[in-house]
């Protein structure tokens, strides 16, 4: 016959397994937004959707044909947007001020804006000192997997949409070039998101302010961060 002890002693040993158990099953899965308006582009939409926010819950009403596919249909997740319109790489750093730690993924859109203010027109230093910035950047980043996205044509391959005000071989010329550090930089820190081709099969309604990302555009973001998240995420 088993004594009281040892039955206490088993029935205490079930219940803390029981209890590590469910922690597991309970544990919150945290999206981490960083970078410039293609994450954080709710002012651009009137029903203030982000692709993060989608990626976490979708909006079933506007997006119904992606019912089911968010963080928050496989399991418990959150939503920490540090994005910021109007980013640039020099404003990353600030963004991980205070960074609540969880388990989870980064999602990172970058380059752009530091296009429009100054490397279009740069021969090579200005994207050497891009490329060790955001390098310095990831590496400071404690959240893993990192997904960072390429920088898209707002003019969808349209040679007489150029909107830079520069000759069109300057503007697409540096374009590739913030392309190929963006790929080589993900390479060695996480995953390329290719927005830059996606949004090539695309229009103009994508797009709002003409580089923002619409309504629409906001959920074809998130359709190609959705797609570059492991499965061991999203259970896909």
């Amino acid at each position: 016959m088993m004594q009281p002890g040892r039955r206490s002693f088993l029935a205490g040993s079930l219940l803390l397994s029981t209890l590590a158990l469910a922690r597991r099953r309970t544990r919150v899965f945290t999206l981490y937004t960083f970078g410039d308006s293609v994450l954080d582009c709710g002012v651009y939409n009137a029903r203030g959707v982000t692709p993060g926010g989608l990626l976490v819950h979708n909006r079933d009403d506007l997006f119904p044909d992606f019912r089911g596919q968010d963080l928050q249909s496989r399991s418990a997740a959150t939503l920490v947007h540090r994005a910021q319109d109007g980013a640039t790489v020099d404003n990353l750093a600030a963004q991980l001020s205070g960074l609540p730690r969880g388990e989870g993924a980064a999602l990172v859109s970058v380059g752009g804006n530091d296009l429009l203010r100054g490397l279009m027109t740069d021969r090579g230093p200005g994207f050497d000192a891009f490329e060790r910035k955001l390098t310095t950047f990831l590496e400071a980043l404690p959240v893993r997997p990192v997904l960072l996205a390429n920088v898209y044509d707002p003019t969808v391959g349209n040679d007489a949409a150029n909107f830079t005000a520069l000759p069109l071989k300057v503007a697409r010329d540096s374009h590739r070039r913030m392309n190929e550090r963006l790929a080589k930089v993900a390479a060695r820190h996480g995953t390329l998101v290719d927005l830059h081709a996606h949004f090539l099969t695309g229009d103009a309604s994508w797009f709002t302010s003409t580089i923002e990302p619409s309504l629409r555009g906001a959920s074809e973001v998130r359709r190609c961060y959705w797609a570059a998240l492991p499965s061991s995420l999203t259970g896909k």
